[in-house]
């Protein structure tokens, strides 16, 4: 099951790499394997993690993604970095002077826990999000046994993010180009009268799409869309990551 094919979308980066060419469902397998030793790696083993990171970027050099591309992706983890950045500032407890601050020595520890575990898991499903299409992540999904209704709203979710987006920025330019601009509070009503509109549009948008499927048959779950076969091969290759990171793991707790 390669990523050459399905529903497209900007966080697909299409390639015909070792990875790009790994089953979905073996790939989401690994991403939550690597997660979980990452996740239950001590905190103060600084150097475990940084061993993490070079395995990460050993599988974005064999995928083809630039890190540029990582690096600009990564803004979706700006609000976990600033809580962990304000930890030391708020925590109790022992407290350091670090340049002419002071900060709690519990809280420097749990922020660079926050940070670095989050971190990985970003670049991690980063990584995962750029090497496999839509199409494939879902059938993945069904066929790790993924409740079919988890796996549906999913599907939706994705497929009229887009479409859902696009009314925003026509619902923008149609106020802007009557000399709407929102510049302060008391255009907040206006804003959101927007926003209900735009959620009454989108629930009867969703209520006609579900008259459409039933009447083509929908039965309450959508049928597996890939019959390929899953080798021995394709475990043991997806296995590499987690397996390496795992013993990254244990020999940082017994060292």
């Amino acid at each position: 099951m390669s990523g050459g094919h399905g529903h497209g979308h900007a966080l697909y980066r299409p390639g015909d790499s070792p990875v790009h060419r790994l089953p979905a469902h073996v790939k989401i397998v690994a991403l939550l394997a690597f997660v979980l030793v990452v996740v239950a790696t001590p905190r103060d083993e600084y150097w475990a993690f940084g061993a993490y990171a070079v395995l990460l970027g050993v599988v974005a050099a064999v995928a083809g993604v630039p890190a540029g591309l990582i690096i600009r992706r990564m803004v979706v983890e700006v609000p976990f970095v600033v809580f962990a950045v304000l930890m030391p500032i708020v925590s109790q407890g022992p407290r350091i002077d670090v340049l002419g601050l002071s900060l709690s020595e519990h809280g420097l520890l749990t922020g660079w826990n926050i940070l670095a575990k989050g971190t990985l898991g970003v670049v991690a499903s980063i990584l995962l999000a750029a090497t496999t299409d839509v199409r494939s992540l879902l059938a993945g999904l069904q066929r790790l046994r993924v409740p079919d209704r988890l796996v549906e709203i999913a599907s939706f979710m994705i497929r009229y993010a887009d479409v859902v987006t696009g009314d925003m920025r026509r619902m923008r330019i149609a106020r802007e180009s009557r000399g709407f601009e929102a510049r302060h509070l008391g255009h907040a009503r206006v804003v959101a009268q927007g926003a209900g509109a735009l959620f009454v549009r989108s629930y009867e948008r969703g209520e006609r799409v579900h008259l459409a499927m039933l009447s083509r048959g929908y039965a309450g779950a959508m049928p597996l869309t890939t019959t390929a076969v899953t080798t021995r091969a394709d475990w043991l290759r997806g296995a590499a990551l987690p397996l390496a990171a795992a013993v990254v793991a244990v020999v940082a707790v017994l060292a």
